[in-house]
């Protein structure tokens, strides 16, 4: 019998409205887990949520049958909601676009420790140099007036 075999897994990266460093510490892991949350109710698996105070990291498995782009818009959406209603910060953002760069199988592993270290990582390297890093080792071309 005929069927399709798919391992479609992302990294996905988005920053807060302007950058702001304004997901603390308070709350940080609650967020994390709501975004969690909302992979799975979207019908994806979440191998690994993390992030600092400007940034997130999604490290997801998703369907063939999922768009990129509707998935990352409504992760957005909702937990940007999420902060505006069990957090009380109003006035919080994601900035618009994202970054998504596939994972293999075999890297899975390397990337969900890349997430959970992000506080110590970027003790070493800002977001912009991290993004930009992804960006040329993924052979992604860009200008960079539109990144940040």
């Amino acid at each position: 019998m005929p069927s399709t075999h798919l391992n479609l897994n992302y990294h996905i990266v988005f920053a807060t409205k302007d950058h702001a460093p304004i997901i603390v510490p308070e709350w940080r892991a609650r967020l994390h887990a709501f975004v969690g949350g909302c992979v799975q109710t979207a019908g994806g698996v979440a191998l690994s949520v993390g992030g600092v105070a400007d940034h997130i990291h999604v490290l997801v498995g998703l369907k063939a049958t999922h768009c990129l782009a509707d998935f990352v818009r409504e992760m957005k959406s909702v937990s940007s909601r999420w902060v505006h209603e069990t957090v009380g910060q109003k006035s919080f953002q994601w900035q618009e676009g994202y970054g998504a760069f596939t994972v293999s199988a075999s890297m899975v592993e390397t990337v969900r420790s890349y997430i959970a270290n992000q506080e110590e990582h970027h003790r070493k390297r800002t977001f912009r140099e991290e993004y930009l890093d992804f960006l040329n080792r993924h052979g992604v071309e860009f200008d960079g007036r539109y990144v940040f």
